[in-house]
């Protein structure tokens, strides 16, 4: 089902090679934008166009001849959108020429998701059925998120792929197939944003937007050696995203260093009309950049807890061996980095787990995706009914409603019971855990588990289709939280740790990723 028409994968290929073999030093120019190219950071790429190494086009051609190369061992990629990007790198290199100011991310290479909004481009959020024709759910404007990074001057390359409605741990979906690990093409890269974890891994872009329900950003952050962010709920605008449950979506950036993310973070974050929990008094954006966050020394004398249910296993979701003593081994990392780590039975118990299976916002689904249709999908499918009767194509609801019945929040008279008091439950849980011990943040596992090889049938006793994690937890409480590269396990594949803190201290937040980060320095890029 894969559309590559708008990639031009050949031609790009033929031109690239073209242009290096004009000059007699081609292939020394080739090694030399390689090697200044792969695992470039936001500020470096600032420092090449300054200095006027490289322009905006040449960059976004480098990375399109990524894509071109790798895609078809990791399809990371649902579409590429050659000629729109290496129209706007040019404009962009026209417009630097006339004075204009550059935005924050001007001339990056991004990668956006593909359950996200771009005019004129479908919204697949990986359902074959989304992109048939005639019909197809063309989208009649951008998400607010891909405004800002347009704003703030990224290339967009094209969209990443996702599972069906980003309903899984690993990413495979009917639109796209299967997107392969980045370190291990055989394992599984984590979901739902898979397929933007693995580009960036890739270095087919420096950045990418990805969207987490339950661990979206985080569960393939950790698989990908990345930085993964999920901000406090209401930061970043996810008007325009096609909602898995409007309530708990979210969506922030994926990249390769802290700093990066906090830079991207800078870009996407802001207050949206179309999205009220951006007006949300618990969201604190800096007067400045999140960059001002981080330091070397933001851990010192920083008291982190170690959440007990995490670590103890009850339920299905148990911690394997292998990630615990890869936990442990981050630890002592954090504890050399100024940190002190606070193990107590009483710090979020069994009681959180139980509490978020008292949520019952699958009654809502309906809902979000109706109100997503009639503001971004083209007339007339603005909703899943009208969709049905134009292309006799049934939307899959099950796959979110989970077959509950279906009510608008506002006016339900079990919302309070299915939503309101959970959430506060739950926040009050999380909260006194931090007073009681005088914690400044959460540290644990990203994920229970590696990655696992999709060659191999999972037992029917495991209980997900992929790499699972014990963190929906922070969804339903709507704080933020981060991943950040923590260490390999013996066969290669990435391990990550995820840091969480209370509503509006997504600086903060950063800011201990960072000094980890720098301290600790655990990514490596993978092997091609």
């Amino acid at each position: 089902m894969k559309n590559r028409s708008s990639s031009g994968v050949g031609p790009l290929a033929l031109a690239f090679a073209v242009l290096l073999c004009a000059c007699p030093s081609g292939r020394a120019e080739e090694s030399t934008i390689d090697s200044d190219l792969k695992e470039v950071s936001i500020a470096q790429l600032q420092d090449f166009y300054r200095e006027g190494r490289y322009t905006a086009l040449q960059v976004a051609r480098w990375h399109l001849s990524r894509i071109e190369r790798l895609e078809p061992k990791y399809n990371a990629m649902v579409e590429v959108y050659r000629e729109e990007a290496l129209d706007r790198a040019s404009r962009l290199d026209t417009e630097a020429k006339s004075g204009r100011t550059r935005g924050p991310l001007w001339g990056v290479p991004v990668v956006v998701k593909g359950n996200t909004a771009i005019e004129g481009k479908i919204i697949g959020n990986g359902w074959q059925g989304y992109a048939r024709s005639p019909g197809a759910l063309v989208a009649a404007r951008n998400a607010t998120v891909v405004n800002r990074l347009l704003a703030a001057g990224a290339v967009i390359l094209g969209q990443s792929n996702i599972p069906d409605f980003a309903d899984s741990d690993t990413t495979t979906s009917s639109y796209s197939g299967r997107t392969g690990n980045a370190y291990n093409v055989w394992y599984s890269p984590g979901g739902s944003s898979g397929g933007a974890a693995v580009a960036v891994a890739l270095n087919m872009a420096v950045i990418a937007q990805g969207t987490d329900t339950a661990n979206s950003i985080r569960n393939p952050s950790s698989n990908g050696s990345l930085v993964g962010v999920l901000p406090t709920q209401g930061l970043v605008s996810t008007s325009g995203i096609h909602p898995y449950d409007r309530l708990l979506d979210n969506t922030g950036p994926i990249a390769r260093t802290v700093t990066d993310a906090a830079l991207a973070l800078d870009a996407m974050a802001g207050v949206d009309p179309l999205d009220p929990r951006t007006t949300d008094g618990r969201v604190r954006r800096p007067a400045g950049s999140f960059t001002a966050f981080l330091k070397t020394d933001a851990l010192r004398g920083r008291r982190l807890g170690v959440p007990h249910f995490i670590l103890a296993g009850e339920d299905e979701r148990v911690l394997s061996e292998e990630t615990r003593a890869a936990f442990m081994g981050a630890v002592e990392q954090l504890r050399a980095a100024g940190a002190e780590i606070v193990f107590s039975d009483d710090i979020l118990t069994e009681d959180v787990p139980r509490v978020v299976k008292a949520f019952r916002t699958s009654a809502y689904r309906l809902e979000g995706v109706t109100q997503f249709m009639g503001l971004y999908a083209p007339a007339p499918l603005h909703s899943p009914r009208q969709f049905r009767s134009q292309t006799a194509v049934g939307i899959p609801m099950k796959l979110l409603t989970k077959e509950e019945e279906q009510y608008e929040l506002a006016t339900d008279p079990l919302a309070e019971t299915n939503y309101h008091a959970p959430k506060r439950a739950l926040a009050s849980i999380y909260q006194e855990a931090l007073r009681k011990h005088r914690l400044d943040g959460f540290v644990y596992p990203a994920l229970q588990v590696p990655s696992n090889d999709e060659r191999v049938e999972l037992p029917d006793d495991f209980p997900s289709d992929g790499p699972y994690s014990r963190t929906d937890w922070v969804n339903c409480i709507g704080v933020p939280a981060i991943v950040v590269p923590a260490g390999f396990y013996p066969d290669g594949l990435p391990f990550g740790i995820e840091i969480s803190a209370d509503y509006g201290r997504d600086g903060e937040l950063l800011g201990y990723a960072y000094a980890y980060e720098q301290h600790a320095r655990q990514r490596r890029p993978p092997p091609e």
